[in-house]
Formats: structure tokens, sequence, C-alpha cells
């Protein structure tokens, strides 16, 4: 299934007009905050995962480290990922953000949401009430100053594979 799956799925999924609405929309949320949104969307996984029957998980995982999701002054950033092929959802938050959630169900209710709106085909609507989600977490915990700027560490623009 996976191999069957490429970039032009997830493009499919996502054209260009939705991916400029997304990337604006995670653009407006770190302007009321100091944390840092990326969204991947992958096809199907590598071959070389495939092999070592690696999971969603495992995948999502090592793209918040290469999409250096980790790498931000508070610790603050979050990661949403998507596999087209198997229809998982992860969201991983990195460790300052993780310290201050008290909810140990917060991502699955957030997963549950979004999982919703992709089985109803609108996926596009279901990555912008993450979004929104996600933002409003993290201005609750990383509230900006008066005239204080989102430094934007990483780039707002939506990844993918």
């Amino acid at each position: 299934r996976h191999r069957l799956w490429d970039q032009r799925d997830a493009r499919r999924a996502l054209p260009a007009e939705a991916l400029a609405r997304l990337a604006a929309g995670v653009t407006a949320s770190e302007a009321r905050h100091s944390g840092e949104i990326r969204i991947c969307v992958e096809a199907g996984l590598p071959l070389s995962y495939l092999w070592r029957g690696a999971s969603a998980r495992a995948r999502a995982l090592a793209m918040f480290g290469k999409l250096r999701v980790w790498d931000t002054e508070h610790n603050n950033g979050v990661l949403i990922y998507l596999l087209l092929a198997d229809r998982r959802i992860e969201v991983l938050a990195d460790r300052g953000l993780m310290q201050k959630l008290d909810d140990a169900d917060h991502w699955e209710k957030l997963v549950g949401q979004l999982s919703q709106h992709l089985t109803q085909s609108n996926m596009q609507q279901g990555l912008q009430t993450a979004i929104e989600h996600i933002g409003a977490l993290l201005q609750k915990h990383y509230p900006l100053l008066k005239g204080q700027i989102n430094a934007n560490e990483l780039p707002d623009s939506i990844v993918l594979i």
C-alpha cells in the first residue's frame, strides 16, 4: 500500500491553495504566541521503514527531528504528522509544552477531531481546526508579551512528502 502512494497523492489531498491557506493559518497562530507549529503530510512510508516494520509514530519522531521541531528556544514546537497510506495521525509536542500539560488525553482528543475531518475527506478544515486548537494551547502557556513578536524559528509552510 505504501509503495502505491507518492507525493502526487499528498498534493491531490492538499492542493496549492489549501497549502497556502494552512501556512497562513500557522503564521496567524504564531503571531499570538512564541510556539512553533509544523505540519508534515506523507503519502507512504519510505522503504527502509517498511523493511524494518517501523510505525507511523516512529516516522513522526524522525520527522520531528529532521524538521527541527525540537530546536526552539522554549522547547515549545508541535508537529502534526499525517501518514496517508495508513490514515494515521501523530501529534508530537516538545518537552517544554508537555511539562505544562496536565491532561494526558489532550492529544488523543485532537487526533480524534482531526481524524473525523479526514474521514469526511475534509483534510484542510481538519488541519485548520488542529492549528487553531494547538495555537490556543500555545497562547495559553506561551503568550507573547505586549509589543513582543514571535521570532518564527521554523518555516510555516506545510511539508509534503
